[in-house]
Parts: structure tokens; C-alpha cells; sequence
């Protein structure tokens, strides 16, 4: 867990760098630079790694609870400290262009009272955020050693779909697809259209299963019907068309599209939808949700969480590079960037110190603005106005009954008509360590390009599933019944909403690296690293399995 509190101060609290060359020097420490840093020093690079900040993780860090305000609201668009001292190396060939660092959070609301102690509440800045059991960041912990490092804990409680006016849950099997008697829709089904409805389901997952059997890589057989695949045909149709050809009812097609293909856009709205999700990828997320499932003897369902929060994630990577040489050094501003001005282009950067770095390769965390070198454009700002709306909230009791960890799957029009996103929510327990036993943390999120939208999305989400304190609530009473959710709803203790841009990493003479985005997982994020990380060195291997230090138990299972 870090504390947001950052280390400043005169000169002379700044360690001398020795050496003061590097191949490569990092700003930040947020986990796209740490999984780059990792990999460099993997590939034999001398890696430099800087933080102005007195922990790990930046904008993927799990900060204390009291904290997070000032962390959402601090001003990040100002110049970084400047320092007028150079070091004592030549500096007749290149110059100090300042730095700069944006805001990348707005429209911070906060109500209601943090419960004491304060400090016992943990706060995930990238949340709602899972791993699939089989997805390549787990493969990534586990090839370099990260695991070691980092315990995670199933979502026990699996998710939930709101459809309706109902939470109901999500099938992650055969077997659940026939002992759930929630799907069905509220309309008058007799029990044979019920039946014909879950035996429609049930035959798509074995379509899905035979496909992603038929084209393993150690299948042979030709396309086609008989070896189990869906044609290519299909494989390009938007995934909507291709669950109505399957005769899945609206609510079917619901939980396949946002619950397990996790779309985020409407798509029944093709014409305006800004993500159209096709066959083949929809089949691809199912094929991770289907195989994560059972991968760990101790894990249930197909997600897994960080023990401490997802702040664990950066510190595992950065420890790897650590013991490959690289060095690191918190509380340590950049304040400028060094610039060769005859082949026009960076070179290094000078520290809070005063002393100047030289560098072959710069990578920065996505605040910094990076000046332009006579470009027609400035490439940190080339990102525009995709934005997600995030919540945290702290509740009195599980959305759902005896469960600690469960995942809420809010579809497109399921809150208001207008609604173009789907809304996600993630309810954690002191069973993961970032809350008091008794409370549970619930973090929430949808994409936005305004936020007023985003934000009205997430409030609506909380009115659906928590009811509001008020002054004439006793004391010891902390459940209300729901009209539209038979069970009753927690109570909403203290919410923070907030908007944060999102930025995608570019690549160049300085690699500027991602926010984190509006997936519930990283596959999207981890992709952009490995591609900044090729574009940087085409022929080194990106954390190749011979890397990771050996351990005693490295067949021992990741998850509990």
C-alpha cells in the first residue's frame, strides 16, 4: 500500500546518481514503465528508474483512503520543480528544455463520512480492475517471478447481471446455466420456454467450446462445420448479429455481450456505437473467460484480485527489474529534458538534484507533456477526449448474500434509456485487505466522452444498488429493502466520483506510456507496452521465460 504523501526538499536531500549514463531512463513508476523497466533489464539493458512520488505505482497505485482526494484534485498541469543547477558535465551540446505535467482528473465529488480508522481503507486509483486466471498479465507475473510477490484471492462471489429491474447471476458453466432459475425474462415464460431458452444457451457454449477447440494449435483439420469451427463469414460479422442468428433472447444476449465478452458500448446501436465488437472478438474474450475457469485448483470463477490492491501489480515488476541491475530512485522529480539540438532529439533529462542524466532511450509516465522539437504537434496532447467516470464507495454490507468479492454488470439501457455504456462495479472485502472487516469497498466505472454523462451513469448505478443514510436512520440500522432487488441494499457510507482522462502510449524518441483505461482488465494496456517496447528494441525478446529468478515453489498455484 502506498502513502500519497510525496517527498520534496532542498538539493541536498537528493542522492548523487552514479553512473550518470544509462541505456535507459524511466519517469514514473505506474505499471505500463514498470513492465517496461522489467523488460529492459531482462533484455541487458542499464535501466534508470525515477518516481517523484514516495511510492510505487503512480496512476495503478493503491493509495490510503484519506489520500485520495488530494490525489484526484492535485494539480498536475503546472511546470515539474525547476532547479537552475547542472551538473558538472559539458553542456555546450545539448540543452534543458523544461517539463511539464497535465491534470488528469476533474469533477472530484466526494460525500458522506469516511469510518474510522481511515487509514484501514485502501483505494485502487485503476478500479474496477480483475485478472482472468488465464489472461497474459498472470502469465507475465508468473515468467518473471512477480508472483512471488503478490497473492491474490478469487471473486468468489461471481458476477451478477442487472436486467430488468434484477441483479442476476452470470453462468460460468454448463452445469450454472441449468441450476440458475434467473434466466428467464419476467414475462409470463412457461417452464418449456425457460427451458428452451437455457437449452439455447447451453448449445452456444458448446458452439463456442467446439471452435476454440477446432482451432487450438494443434488442430489440423480443414474449416468448416465438421471440424468444429465457426466460418470466417461469421467470424467477421458484429458478435450481436451473430447471437441472433443463435436464437439467444435479448437478456442472453446481454450477459454473452457485457458480462462475458465485457463490451462497453451499446450494440444494438451499430450505426452510432463507437465499439462494435465482432464474432471473433467476442469469441477470443470468451475463450480467456472459459479457460481462466479451473485453471487454479484454489481459485473459483475466472477472475482473480490482488491481495493490497492493485498497487501490488507495479511493485512486483519493479522488484524483477531491481534484481536485474536496474536502479531506483523515489522522491526524485524530473524537471527537464536534455535536448540534442544538432540531430534533434532527447537525450537525457536533468533530475530535482540539479545533476543531468544522459539516457539512448527515455520512457515517461503519461502526465508529462512532452515539448515539441519543431514537430507540427505536441505528441502527449495527440490524445484527445476518451475519458472513463469512476466511483468508490464504502458500504455496510455484500450486494450480494454471503458473498465477499462479486462483480455487477450494468448493460446498456438497463438504468435509463439514454444509456450508452454499460457500468461496471466491483465489490471487495476485507478478505483482499483493503477494508475493515464488516465494510466492503465497491469501485465502479463507465467509458464517457463528456462527464456529466459518465458521472450520471455511475450515480444511477449507486441508487440501484445501495440506499442513502439519512439523519433519520438509527444507528445500528443499516439495510433497507429494494423494490426492484428482492434483497436488501447496503448502505452507502462515503462516494467518491471522479472523471480521469484516458491516454494511449506513443511511441518515438520518448515513449510516453498509457492511463490506465476503461477495461476491467489489463489486455489492451499490456499490448500497448509490448508494442512500445518492440518499436524500442525490435530484436529483443519482450520478459522472455528464462528471465524470472528461480523460487523453490514456482509450480505452486497463484491464486487462493
Amino acid at each position: 500500500m502506498a502513502d500519497a504523501s510525496a517527498g520534496g526538499g532542498s538539493l541536498d536531500d537528493y542522492p548523487t546518481i552514479d553512473p550518470t549514463s544509462f541505456d535507459v531512463v524511466l519517469c514514473g513508476t505506474g505499471l505500463p514503465e514498470s513492465i517496461l523497466a522489467a523488460a529492459c533489464a531482462a533484455a541487458g539493458k542499464t535501466v534508470l528508474h525515477v518516481d517523484p512520488d514516495a511510492f510505487y505505482g503512480s496512476f495503478y497505485s493503491s493509495i490510503p483512503l484519506p489520500s485520495v482526494p488530494s490525489f484526484l484534485s492535485a494539480d498536475s498541469s503546472t511546470p515539474c520543480p525547476s532547479s537552475t543547477t547542472a551538473s558538472s558535465s559539458a553542456t555546450a551540446a545539448y540543452t534543458a528544455v523544461d517539463l511539464k505535467r497535465r491534470s488528469l482528473y476533474s469533477e472530484v465529488e466526494t460525500s458522506g463520512t469516511v469510518p474510522e480508522p481511515s487509514r484501514r481503507f485502501t483505494v485502487d486509483l485503476v478500479g474496477p480492475r480483475l485478472l482472468y486466471c488465464a489472461d497474459e498479465a498472470v502469465d507475465l507475473l508468473l515468467r518473471s517471478g512477480g508472483s512471488h510477490h503478490v497473492e491474490f484471492k478469487s471473486v468468489e462471489g461471481g458476477s451478477l447481471i442487472y436486467w430488468d429491474g434484477a441483479l442476476c447471476p452470470v453462468p460460468d458453466s454448463r452445469q450454472a446455466i441449468f441450476m440458475d432459475s434467473t434466466h428467464r425474462s419476467k414475462e409470463k415464460l412457461n417452464l418449456r420456454d425457460n427451458l428452451k431458452e437455457k437449452t439455447l444457451l447451453f448449445r452456444f457454449f458448446k458452439l463456442v467450446q467446439s471452435h476454440i477447440a477446432a482451432s487450438s494449435p494443434g488442430d489440423k483439420d480443414g474449416e468448416g462445420e465438421a471440424s468444429g469451427k465457426i466460418s470466417e463469414e461469421d467470424l467477421d460479422l458484429p458478435f450481436i448479429e451473430f447471437l441472433k442468428k443463435q436464437q439467444l433472447q435479448p437478456k442472453i444476449r446481454a450477459v454473452v455481450l457485457y458480462a462475458i465478452a465485457m463490451a462497453d458500448y451499446d450494440q444494438d446501436a451499430a450505426d452510432s456505437c463507437e465499439k462494435l465488437l465482432t464474432t471473433r472478438d467476442g469469441i477470443k474474450t470468451l475463450a480467456l473467460y472459459s479457460s481462466s475457469i479451473g485453471r487454479f485448483a484454489n481459485a473459483q470463477g475466472a477472475f482473480i484480485y490482488p491481495m493490497y490492491g492493485h498497487g501490488e501489480l507495479p511493485q512486483a515488476f519493479c522488484r524483477f527489474a531491481a534484481v536485474k541491475g536496474a536502479l531506483y530512485v523515489l522522491r526524485m522529480p524530473v524537471t527537464a529534458l536534455l535536448v540534442d539540438q544538432e540531430k534533434k532529439r532527447y537525450i537525457g533529462t536533468r533530475l530535482a538534484s540539479g545533476q543531468d542524466i544522459l539516457c539512448q532511450q527515455l520512457i515517461l509516465g503519461p502526465s508529462y507533456k512532452i515539448p515539441s522539437l519543431d514537430m507540427p504537434s505536441d505528441a502527449s496532447d495527440s490524445n484527445l477526449t476518451r475519458k472513463v467516470a469512476r466511483g468508490v464507495c464504502i458500504i455496510s454490507s455484500s450486494i450480494k448474500e454471503a458473498s465477499s468479492n462479486v462483480l455487477v454488470v450494468f448493460p446498456p439501457k438497463s438504468l435509463q434509456e439514454q444509456q450508452a455504456t454499460a457500468v461496471r462495479a466491483l465489490q471487495l472485502s476485507s478478505n483482499v485487505a483493503v477494508c475493515p472487516p464488516g465494510m466492503f469497498m465497491v469501485y465502479l466505472s463507465t467509458p464517457c466522452t463528456d462527464a456529466f454523462t459518465g458521472k450520471q451513469y455511475i450515480n444511477k448505478a449507486m441508487e440501484v444498488l445501495f440506499s442513502t443514510q439519512t439523519s433519520d436512520d438509527s444507528e445500528g440500522h443499516l439495510e433497507t429493502t429494494s423494490k426492484n432487488i428482492e434483497d436488501t441494499k447496503p448502505v452507502l457510507i462515503w462516494s467518491c466520483v471522479y472523471v480521469q482522462e484516458i491516454t494511449q502510449g506513443t511511441s518515438g524518441t520518448v515513449l510516453s506510456c498509457p492511463m490506465p483505461d476503461e477495461n476491467l482488465d489489463y489486455r489492451d494496456i499490456l499490448e500497448s507496452t509490448k508494442q512500445l517496447f518492440t518499436d524500442t528494441y525490435p530484436d529483443e525478446e519482450f520478459l522472455p521465460r528464462n528471465a524470472a529468478p528461480k523460487y523453490a515453489d514456482d509450480e505452486s498455484d497463484l491464486a487462493e
